[in-house]
């Protein structure tokens, strides 16, 4: 095994300072992106992209990204690879790092990606899993840094599941360094493992209106997650009271910006006129994936 190899599976892989470089880089490559400038660092090299769990933005960002960068995304389904057919994880990452300069894993259980990750010998990204969704939260800080500034010293409330997003809010509010506020119902709060790590900087909650008195963002996410499709009716009726809306905005900080990782359920975790709102950045930071993952496989892959 090649124990050389870089990988992203979670923003603690990361000091604060490479983080903080990845985001300010993602604004770097989205404007020369915007003045068209051809920029292909990456030209001849391949990303193979695996995805257990479908996707819109991952894999169009993936996709693009690294065409923009000069080089070439494989995108591999169940069907389409022997993973599907139950070739051991290890097999296929010896196979797939030797044939690929990185690869980005969606996949369901996270010690899937840190078994792959062990036995590839090129860098592995992680593009969700269970427990994590790091790619999300570069984008987002990005586009809060471009809206509003540093995030250290802010406030930020998540409304609703205590799911991986929330898991990875945890990691980020320890590496940008900023007071988290998670409101949830009962049952349904984030890993312990991530609270553990986190300490005092962030706080569990019941009621979102207290969350959200003075913060500075308001994240969500819908209620029910690839996987949890059975729970749907269930979850509907326990988190009808932390559906976000502009009078809950109202209740925070007046430079106060929401976002959504999307898709979104309108009428569900977020009130439909919501997603329109001024206030609203969801489409910026949408795009911003695409850059962010850009600066990420850069630095993985050139620097």
């Amino acid at each position: 095994m090649d124990m050389t190899a870089r990988h992203f599976l979670s923003l603690m892989d990361c000091t604060e300072a490479e983080l903080i470089g990845l985001i300010k880089r993602g604004i770097e490559l989205k404007s020369l992106h915007r003045q068209g400038v051809v920029y292909e660092p990456l030209k001849n090299r391949v990303l193979g992209m695996i995805f257990e769990k479908a996707s819109t933005r991952t894999r169009v960002s993936f996709e693009a990204g690294m065409t923009h960068l000069g080089g070439q995304a494989i995108f591999l389904s169940p069907r389409d690879t022997q993973l599907g057919r139950g070739e051991p994880i290890e097999d296929s990452a010896r196979v797939l790092s030797s044939m690929c300069d990185a690869i980005m894993i969606r996949t369901f259980a996270h010690d899937m990606l840190e078994t792959f990750a062990q036995y590839s010998r090129v860098p592995v990204i992680n593009g969700l899993t269970d427990d994590l969704h790091p790619c999300q939260l570069l984008a987002d800080m990005q586009t809060y840094l471009e809206h509003r500034g540093a995030i250290k010293g802010k406030t930020v409330a998540w409304i609703g599941d205590g799911n991986n997003m929330c898991n990875t809010f945890i990691q980020a509010a320890i590496q940008f360094d900023f007071q988290l506020r998670i409101a949830c119902p009962e049952g349904y709060e984030p890993g312990a493992q991530f609270l553990a790590q986190a300490g005092d900087r962030v706080q569990v909650m019941r009621d979102p209106l207290e969350a959200v008195k003075g913060a500075h963002l308001i994240n969500t996410d819908v209620w029910a997650s690839m996987g949890q499709e059975d729970e749907t009716e269930a979850r509907l009726k326990r988190f009808a009271p932390y559906q976000v809306t502009p009078a809950m905005l109202d209740a925070a900080d007046e430079s106060v910006l929401f976002m959504h990782c999307l898709p979104a359920h309108r009428g569900e975790e977020v009130s439909a006129e919501l997603m329109e709102d001024p206030r609203s950045v969801v489409w910026d930071q949408a795009e911003n994936r695409l850059h962010a993952q850009k600066a990420l496989v850069e630095f993985l892959l050139v620097d």
